[in-house]
């Protein structure tokens, strides 16, 4: 799978970087065309001539040199993928940050394609709560990490933080490049977040969605291989470079995009949380609280799920969301029928750790062959390959 990928290898400051070189030499034996950043404390530990001649290109390290200036941008962009093995602490916190004080961070922060990541550290420094963190805060960027394995350290101790072997970084690229191609030429929508209905410049009707669940599945569908728009509502969320965004606010807002461009499209998941309705006046300056009472006119927003379900053509799929209080399958089934979508991912309020504003989720996925896939909570990204997975079962079905 790797032959004639296109593979950025990162190298920073441990004691791991002596399989950088190893790596590098498999890498290459597997058919792909490797390039090289490292930090200037990873020489410490393995020569930039070693690996320019394993990899059969020069090695930078320096934004600038003789005169010379490192295009850390076509760099970001020419990858398939960019690898940074190993991945020191000190590099990790870097990239939580955003700092940009190397090369190897400029290029990880120009990067368009994806990012893993195989860190390595004692046990002490794996296990620091900071560490932690930022591991969370980098994945939240849509960057995949290689477990780190357990083993005999460089102090001496036994225990967790070894980089992943050569071998086993090699057997993580093969699957990553299979499964990237699950979806390749697929055309995906994807609507997430809430929206925001305005009462006057100020004021709005809301809800506590987050966006976090459709953007795990946007950032899913691009690493299948697939071409992603993201229709996303008012939302905070950052977003993994290669999705195209269209950012919207209203519910007629998302209506009109995701109208747009759903007739080519090849699967719209509509995973928004979508206002049912919205003010039938807005208006124009501040409402002043001089009154005991006030009253807004609402009507009904369009209902996108049903419009697009009404318009799918076949060999489209159209996916729902349904998050439900009370009847969780009964309003489920309805939805998923009623829609004429094709799945319909269910989630209670009812259920711990699941819906608005968390990073986990409990869901289950109903088709209109009267199956059932119930899934037990997890991470809302772990949801996400759930969801996709289903997706590309149904596409084979």
């Amino acid at each position: 799978m790797l032959e004639g990928k296109k593979i950025l290898l990162g190298v920073s400051g441990s004691i791991a970087a002596y399989k950088a070189a190893i790596l590098t030499r498999l890498l290459v034996k597997a058919g792909a065309e490797v390039k090289i950043v490292m930090t200037s404390a990873a020489k410490d530990f393995v020569t930039p001539l070693s690996l320019s001649t394993l990899s059969k290109n020069p090695v930078l390290s320096d934004l600038s040199e003789n005169d010379s200036w490192a295009n850390h941008v076509m760099l970001g962009r020419w990858a398939d993928i960019m690898l940074i093995a190993p991945l020191s602490a000190n590099t990790l916190a870097k990239m939580a940050a955003g700092l940009c004080d190397n090369l190897l961070m400029a290029v990880y922060l120009s990067a368009t394609c994806p990012v893993v990541v195989a860190p390595a550290m004692d046990e002490d420094m794996w296990e620091h709560g900071s560490t932690r963190k930022n591991l969370e805060t980098i994945s939240g960027f849509g960057n995949q990490i290689i477990p780190v394995e357990e083993g005999e350290l460089a102090s001496g101790l036994v225990g967790k933080g070894r980089m992943a072997e050569p071998e086993a970084i090699l057997t993580w690229l093969n699957g990553f490049f299979l499964q990237k191609n699950e979806l390749a030429g697929k055309k995906v929508l994807i609507t997430a977040g809430p929206t925001y209905e305005p009462i006057d410049p100020v004021r709005f009707i809301g809800n506590h969605s987050s966006g976090k669940m459709g953007v795990a599945i946007a950032e899913e569908m691009r690493n299948r291989g697939a071409d992603v728009t993201l229709v996303l509502g008012p939302s905070n969320i950052s977003v993994a470079a290669g999705i195209n965004i269209i950012k919207v606010k209203t519910a007629a807002e998302m209506f009109e995009a995701s109208q747009s461009i759903f007739s080519d499209t090849d699967i719209a998941v509509m995973s928004a949380a979508v206002a049912d309705y919205t003010p039938v006046n807005t208006a124009s300056e501040k409402i002043k609280k001089t009154e005991d009472d006030l009253s807004v006119h609402l009507t009904k927003t369009a209902d996108i799920l049903k419009t697009l379900g009404s318009q799918k053509k076949n060999g489209q799929l159209l996916i729902g969301f349904a998050l439900e209080t009370n009847n969780e399958k009964e309003n489920a089934l309805k939805k998923l029928e009623s829609k004429n979508a094709d799945l319909i991912v269910l989630n209670s309020l009812n259920d711990a750790g699941a819906g608005f504003g968390h990073d986990t989720n409990k869901i289950t996925i109903f088709d209109r062959s009267g199956n059932s896939y119930p899934f037990g909570i997890k991470s809302k990204k772990e949801v996400a390959i759930d969801i996709v997975n289903s997706i590309i079962n149904l596409l084979h079905a």
